[in-house]
């Protein structure tokens, strides 16, 4: 059993070893990974989206005949998105204000004027 002790030593410090690997580096590893293809995917998507664009605005063009009349249709189509998005937002209410020093002072010169 006194020469065993170095095995057991050895294995015991590869056994900490490994754990201790096991939760930092690998989740590490994992969310390496994500960000990466996260990424990839977005400059992807990004780069597809504005060929799409620029293709969809061209086949306006050859539709219509008339560039200004693609531009007034790709315009349209822009606001009537941004409303959609406008409508869609999360309206903040007087709760969720952020404290702020500045407002306080404005608070007191408000109150100073009446």
């Amino acid at each position: 059993m006194a020469d065993d002790w170095p095995k057991q030593a050895a294995d015991t410090i590869e056994r900490v070893v490994g754990a201790v690997r096991d939760k930092t580096v690998v989740p590490a590893q994992k969310a390496t990974k994500a960000v990466v293809y996260g990424l990839l995917a977005s400059f992807f998507i990004i780069t597809a989206l504005t060929l799409l664009v620029i293709g969809g605005f061209r086949g306006l063009v050859i539709l219509t005949g008339e560039v200004w009349a693609a531009y007034g249709i790709c315009g349209g189509i822009l606001v009537l998105a941004g409303v959609f998005c406008w409508s869609r937002r999360v309206k903040p209410t007087k709760k969720s204000k952020r404290a702020d020093p500045d407002d306080e002072e404005q608070d007191d010169e408000e109150q100073d004027d009446e």
